[in-house]
């Protein structure tokens, strides 16, 4: 049997891309410059379109468009929201799945190396084009307020870290002051953390600090730190 089905205009269908980091002590996303119209020559969130002949799934677009248009692969990358609707791209209605991710300043250099990318701290990041705004105001608030009760703050951090670094990127990302002791009290509590069996002397410091490390798998917890 042959079903007949009516035809319908199809939505355009993108992902975008919130990668965030920590620069000089501030939170910042990366963006690029737009080649093409709508918005050309405008700095825009990272985004491309789904291929559906090479995509499996939405989380494969996200780190194919990061790869392609950033040079960059392996980040933490966790999906965000959907945006939606008929007036947020002047070429028709359309859907972009928005992804946001984390990582050392460090791991996003080859992306500094092209041309028309760029790290803006996200206070200054207004004036997008499409609702870019939007999607990053929406990043920042799920880091914020997930960040205070899960692993995500740490994921700014390289792979080896004190309990010292851990608490500062904690206090930035969350935007208050943390009490020291109690804050390595819980972490340790909190068990998403494992020693390396190094150290490292921070400056000023009189003797060297432990290393710790992520334990494998995303942490989520039951009281925030």
């Amino acid at each position: 049997m042959q079903f007949m089905s009516p035809t319908f205009e199809k939505p355009i269908l993108t992902v975008d891309i919130v990668p965030l980091t920590l620069n000089e002590g501030r939170l910042c996303v990366l963006r690029a410059r737009r080649g093409a119209d709508p918005y050309a020559e405008r700095q825009a969130l990272i985004g491309g379109y789904v291929h559906v002949g090479e995509d499996s799934h939405l989380g494969d677009t996200a780190r194919r468009v990061l790869s392609a248009k950033a040079g960059l692969t392996d980040l933490y990358v966790e999906q965000l929201s959907t945006f939606s609707g008929a007036d947020r791209d002047p070429r028709g209605w359309s859907a972009s799945v928005a992804y946001f991710s984390l990582s050392p300043r460090e791991r996003l250099e080859p992306a500094l190396k092209i041309e028309g990318l760029e790290l803006k701290p996200v206070g200054e990041a207004e004036g997008m084009p499409f609702d870019h705004d939007r999607i990053l105001a929406a990043a920042v608030a799920r880091l914020r307020g997930k960040g205070a009760y899960s692993d995500l703050p740490a994921r700014f951090l390289g792979p080896a870290f004190t309990l010292a670094e851990l608490h500062g990127v904690y206090e930035n990302v969350l935007g208050e002051k943390l009490n020291i002791d109690a804050f390595r009290r819980k972490v340790i509590e909190r068990g998403f953390l494992e020693e390396t069996g190094e150290k490292r002397r921070e400056p000023g410091a009189n003797r060297p600090s432990l290393l710790y490390t992520l334990r494998k798998g995303h942490s989520v917890f039951d009281r925030r730190v």
